[in-house]
């Protein structure tokens, strides 16, 4: 019994600190692209994680994109975001790790899930999954910032210029409803985007996320989602994902 007592109070000791040292930290930084895909943001996976932490109350940026002084000179001052692949018979799944700048593992996800065959879909879904466990954290950044001491006793040397990584452009469409107003209709699992003929025009399925929903319109499949007050729905055409503004009221 009192070994069992022992254990607890371990690990209530441990859970403890892992939210402390997360509080400490005000930026998070993700990757331009995650180890386990083929191309930087593919998906849209990288511009999804930095969405959610901003969500979430962090400060998020993409690794070597417009970083602050503070971290640009310093990246111990922030998290280290990424995601893990555990390969599956049919099925995708997908884990978010928050680590420090010596690659100690403070916060690990629920493992998200998804049987979607179309890749886009499965790694939207799953990750979207995943990112849910960011809920649990009940994150508020405390006003400090750690650095291990380390960092500041290194050698200051002049970096190598970065190499320029070149990403696939995005396409934009202006879809032909963008001028038009869809209108929601509450269904079991989500929406159903009608027109005023009234035509239904797209299917929404909630996620674990609010205000981003996996999304069909009977000819492509993607995902809707808000940024900024406005809608967007994007889908991969023919290798080149295509971004289109929406005019939605729910």
């Amino acid at each position: 019994m009192k070994r069992l007592t022992l254990i607890f109070l371990l690990l209530f000791h441990f859970a403890g600190f892992a939210q402390q040292s997360i509080n400490n930290y005000k930026y998070v930084i993700v990757p331009e692209k995650f180890s386990f895909l083929k191309e930087p943001n593919q998906y849209g996976l990288n511009n999804l994680v930095q969405m959610v932490m901003n969500g979430k109350g962090f400060t998020a940026y993409v690794e070597n994109k417009d970083l602050p002084k503070e971290l640009a000179t310093n990246k111990c001052n922030a998290l280290m975001a990424d995601v893990i692949s555990r390969k599956a018979f049919l099925a995708t799944n997908l884990t978010v790790v928050l680590k420090d700048c010596q690659g100690n593992v403070l916060f690990t996800s629920k493992e998200g899930k998804s049987r979607e065959k179309d890749y886009a879909l499965a790694y939207n879904e799953a990750l979207t999954n995943a990112l849910g466990s960011l809920d649990t954290l009940n994150y508020a950044y405390n006003g400090t910032t750690v650095a291990p001491q380390q960092a500041t006793q290194q050698v200051v040397v002049q970096p190598a210029p970065a190499p320029q990584v070149t990403e696939k452009p995005v396409t934009i469409i202006n879809s032909k409803e963008a001028g038009q107003t869809l209108y929601a209709q509450a269904t079991e699992n989500g929406f159903q985007l009608i027109d005023t003929t009234p035509k239904k025009v797209m299917t929404l399925l909630k996620t674990s996320l609010p205000d981003y929903f996996i999304a069909d319109n009977g000819i492509d499949k993607g995902v809707v989602f808000r940024h900024n007050g406005q809608w967007y729905y994007e889908y991969y055409k023919d290798g080149k994902l295509v971004s289109e503004k929406l005019s939605v009221k729910f």
